[in-house]
């Protein structure tokens, strides 16, 4: 994989790379967005619990597929209030230390299926064949 920040663009405003490309052949794990939905069906209060459980939830979907955070490619995330995005770019980041940063998108979006949901997240993540 190689990890994209053109010189003739602006510095990314956070933890991310603009591109990341992936030669093939590989395999693919694309992953549904995620809820904070823990396994006992309860939904942690705050954001910062919301998207450690998420996170949390990645990792697992992620050694389903025999990959891990440094194969994640991109990340997409949706917050409906514009006061958690610095928590979530937060625990985005701790999730990510020690690993190349993804591409990334975060928006804000009206709400969710429910209402005490405050995040979703959903990432794609790329694991190149050994050549």
């Amino acid at each position: 994989m190689k990890r994209h920040l053109p010189p003739e663009l602006a510095a990314p405003l956070a933890r991310y790379v603009h591109a990341v490309e992936i030669d093939t052949p590989g395999r693919m794990l694309f992953a549904s967005g995620q809820l904070a939905v823990a396994k006992d069906g309860g939904v942690p209060a705050g954001i910062d619990a919301q998207c450690d459980l998420i996170f949390a939830n990645l990792d697992a979907i992620l050694a389903a597929g025999g990959m891990d955070r440094g194969d994640v490619v991109r990340v997409n995330a949706f917050v409906i209030d514009r006061a958690d995005l610095k928590p979530y770019m937060a625990a985005r980041d701790r999730w990510f230390a020690g690993f190349e940063p993804p591409a990334s998108t975060l928006m804000l979006v009206s709400g969710f299926t429910r209402p005490e949901f405050k995040v979703e997240i959903e990432i794609v993540a790329a694991r190149e064949k050994a050549r």
